[in-house]
């Protein structure tokens, strides 16, 4: 087990992640583009939270740490999720799912919208966590990265698989083995994110985009190309473009990678490297392509006859935000319980046709063909298994190697 340190951030991580709290994929709406994130307002508070001291170190406490799990005494789970990523009845104040859940099991859920980004939220339970202690929390959703950060830290507790027959029979062939969860032993996806390329038809007027090096070489498209503010997204779709894997590549292939977009944009190609404030752009037509994420485009699709996408031949980038129980959660059985029900078929269908994202379940094209043709269609929310095989993850990174690269990405786009 790793042991846990405060963590230094070099300033350009700082700005990547103030770059994500103002529009990147923190600050996504996980059902509106129209509405804003609080990201932006919490950037200074989680910045500060990640880089202090004074806090015990995780080799001073057990990792996977259980207190007494009383589930059988109290039919309880407070479950702790990011805004906009529920399904929500009419009147906006119910979850069909979670009412769905209480019904069936008798376990009432505290549901709670706290999660505006990831920095954020880890600097609220981390002085619990590194001091062993309760957050008052049996069940979170964090971004991948997050998530693997606390399973290195031991703050997590193993999962129950007898609680979780479901979930182990219907995840998808795609998320089964992360590298930094192999075989799922912590974690679960609560939704997935893919990265593709999307473009506005009308803009392009016949230009063929097939892949990144359409968007990096067509000279037609020059100053109408648009790359995401993200350092894994970007690269990653770049390094699947030089026929490198995101999940094995090496220094020297990251700085190919680099190489790459900087001579793309010495020449004017790329116009702008953006958060999701790109959607504005593709819209337009202000800009012809560009690397996008699949949940703005599920949308903007139903907006615009223009907007669409293409998955390339060399693949696309697919993250998680994932499901997991914090040590000394007082009800871990109720929290395996709820993580397993929505890998049932009927509520991962329900909640799949309210957020649009990418459905981590097998086997629930039927259910929600009920609900939403459309949507049971639609690649981006369910990915038939020609698109799901060429879906890659973006491998965990070292501390030091995260430094550098956000250090080499930042310098790249002059944040």
């Amino acid at each position: 087990m790793e042991q846990y340190e405060p963590d230094r951030l070099s300033p350009a991580q700082v700005a990547a992640m103030r770059r994500s709290f103002r529009n990147g994929r923190a600050a996504l709406s996980r059902r509106s583009l129209l509405r804003a994130s609080a990201g932006g307002a919490l950037a200074v508070g989680g910045l500060g939270a990640l880089s202090g001291c004074g806090i015990p170190a995780a080799g001073q406490t057990q990792g996977g740490v259980s207190a007494e799990d009383h589930s059988a005494k109290e039919k309880t789970i407070n479950f702790s999720n990011w805004t906009e990523y529920m399904d929500v009845d009419d009147s906006g104040k119910h979850h069909p799912t979670l009412d769905a859940f209480t019904k069936r099991s008798g376990i009432s859920v505290k549901y709670t919208e706290d999660i505006n980004d990831n920095v954020e939220f880890f600097g609220k339970i981390k002085p619990q966590l590194a001091a062993g202690q309760d957050t008052g929390r049996d069940l979170i959703v964090v971004t991948d990265w997050l998530a693997a950060r606390l399973i290195r830290f031991g703050w997590v507790q193993k999962l129950n698989a007898s609680n979780l027959p479901h979930a182990y029979a219907n995840l998808s062939a795609q998320f089964r083995s992360p590298d930094w969860d192999p075989g799922r032993a912590y974690s679960y996806p609560w939704q997935g994110i893919s990265t593709v390329v999307a473009f506005n038809k009308k803009a392009l007027n016949g230009i063929e985009v097939k892949s990144v090096s359409d968007l990096l070489d067509n000279p037609k498209l020059k100053g109408r190309v648009g790359f995401l503010s993200e350092m894994r997204d970007s690269m990653g779709m770049t390094l699947l473009d030089m026929g490198k894997d995101p999940e094995k590549f090496t220094d020297d292939d990251f700085d190919a990678a680099i190489a790459r977009l900087q001579k793309a944009v010495d020449k004017g190609q790329i116009r702008r490297f953006t958060g999701n404030d790109y959607t504005s752009d593709l819209t337009k037509g202000d800009l012809a392509a560009c690397v996008a994420w699949a949940g703005d485009i599920v949308q903007l699709k139903a907006d615009s006859p223009d907007v669409d996408f293409i998955i390339p031949d060399s693949g696309y980038l697919t993250s998680t935000d994932n499901m997991l129980i914090p040590n000394k959660a007082r009800h871990k059985t109720n929290a395996e319980r709820l993580m397993d029900f929505y890998y049932e078929p009927v509520p991962a269908a329900q909640l799949a046709a309210y957020i649009n994202y990418v459905c981590p379940v097998d086997g629930v094209k039927d259910e929600l063909a009920k609900i939403d043709k459309s949507a049971a269609d639609n690649p981006l929310i369910l990915p038939d298994k020609a698109m799901a095989a060429k879906s890659h993850a973006f491998r965990s990174l070292t501390q030091k190697e995260e430094t550098a690269y956000e250090e080499k990405f930042a310098k790249l786009t002059g944040a």
